[in-house]
């Protein structure tokens, strides 16, 4: 969440940055509960230093004392509504950031690669994985309904390759590798900033067990170190992830349908870095620099977008994405996206550190793809398919496979 402080120094711009983001919040209201809050308080305390100069039986003692535990009682009804009020609001988009409503104001910045001539037709990801025994969607819905799939034969160990190939890439840069729950407690799924508005649709949520199943590992690395303080001299501290991931799928009813592309349950390799304030813009164009670097590594055309106020998550104060080409579709399809959520995630989880002078600060929180399992496999295959149906593997995870061509 916001700083209060912020809010009240900077009510113009919390309010033109709702606005932007398309989230409506009374930012007049909060002020208005937030002054209340401080007046009670003040109230409070005065009442409760005069009752420690008159004695405690007596009819004045008795007043006061019923007049605090009135006002006590409207202090936590402030609070209470205060509280509810701060956590709609999204974290404010950085000052660079495009304005706009939706996807289609986004800013495309580059594009990098050349998009694949074919002397042939070009095939989609699902009928060359169903020819070549990679991908079973039928046996998918029987099990398991819609938007799942069984990956088999060698997609499975190409999976395997592009896990191995990002977590030795990534650890030689100094992250740390870590396998995190798939189950997250309600508290730290709010303090990830992720369960009010419509994203809480997006959510599975188990009622009997109180726990969500995440939709990324950032959600369980970034909320592993909530309550505790960090020193200094361990910032940055950089994780690589590796988990699977489920996702509702709420608002994409009849998009996407065929093949792996948009599905319930997926493997993901996520970047999570907590840093210095100072240090976040940076942190976060390594972390875009990182994600270049791979898909340069796999030899695969992208385009690089910045994303606009109104396509941005709630958390998030900047995103970029790389969308890679697919051929299947003759279009560009996100396949990564990074983010700086600034201070947002570390309030509301209370991440801070202490500097050199002993002052206790809040964290910054980042968050970048290193490869969406499903979405590079439909690339990779798309990508490199010949014309007799094989599909070359990409030089770089040749290494970790022993094969050189699926066929």
């Amino acid at each position: 969440m916001l700083n209060i402080n912020f809010i009240r120094q900077h009510p113009e711009k919390v309010k033109q940055g709702c606005k932007n983001k398309q989230v409506k919040v009374d930012i007049d209201k909060l002020l208005e509960l937030d002054q209340k809050r401080r007046e009670i308080l003040k109230e409070v305390e005065g009442l409760r230093h005069q009752r420690k100069s008159i004695t405690e039986t007596s009819d004045k003692a008795k007043n006061l004392k019923e007049r605090i535990k009135a006002l006590e009682q409207e202090l936590k009804e402030a609070t209470k509504n205060f509280n509810k009020l701060m956590a709609q609001i999204p974290n404010i988009p950085l000052d660079d950031v495009p304005v706009g409503k939706d996807e289609n104001e986004n800013v495309v910045l580059k594009k990098v690669g050349k998009i694949p001539k074919f002397n042939f037709k070009v095939k989609d990801h699902l009928e060359i994985g169903e020819r070549l025994d990679l991908i079973d969607i039928e046996r998918a819905g029987k099990v398991a309904g819609s938007r799942f799939g069984y990956l088999k034969n060698q997609a499975v160990l190409l999976e395997f390759a592009l896990i191995n190939f990002a977590f030795d890439f990534l650890i030689k840069k100094g992250f740390i590798p870590v396998i995190p729950p798939v189950m997250l407690k309600p508290k730290m799924a709010w303090g990830m900033g992720y369960v009010e508005q419509t994203d809480d649709e997006e959510a599975y949520f188990l009622p009997k067990d109180k726990l969500y199943l995440i939709g990324t590992s950032e959600q369980s690395i970034g909320s592993m170190h909530a309550g505790e303080i960090l020193e200094e001299k361990e910032l940055p501290k950089r994780y690589i992830g590796f988990s699977t991931c489920f996702r509702r799928e709420a608002g994409s009813y009849g998009k996407d349908t065929r093949g792996i592309l948009r599905v319930h349950q997926f493997d993901k390799i996520e970047m999570f870095s907590f840093c210095k304030p100072e240090e976040s813009i940076e942190e976060h164009k390594m972390l875009l620099a990182i994600e270049e670097e791979l898909m340069q590594a796999l030899k695969l055309p992208y385009q690089l977008v910045h994303l606009c106020t109104g396509d941005m998550g709630k958390p998030s104060a900047s995103t970029f994405d790389i969308e890679t080409w697919m051929p299947g579709q003759n279009k560009y399809r996100e396949t990564h996206s990074t983010s700086n959520c600034a201070d947002f995630q570390a309030r509301r989880l209370n991440i801070r550190y202490r500097d050199k002078y002993g002052k206790l600060n809040f964290v910054h929180t980042l968050n970048g793809t290193a490869f969406a399992i499903g979405r590079m496999l439909i690339a990779i295959l798309e990508n490199y398919q010949k014309k007799d149906g094989s599909i070359d593997m990409p030089k770089v995870l040749q290494k970790y496979l022993n094969f050189k061509k699926i066929r």
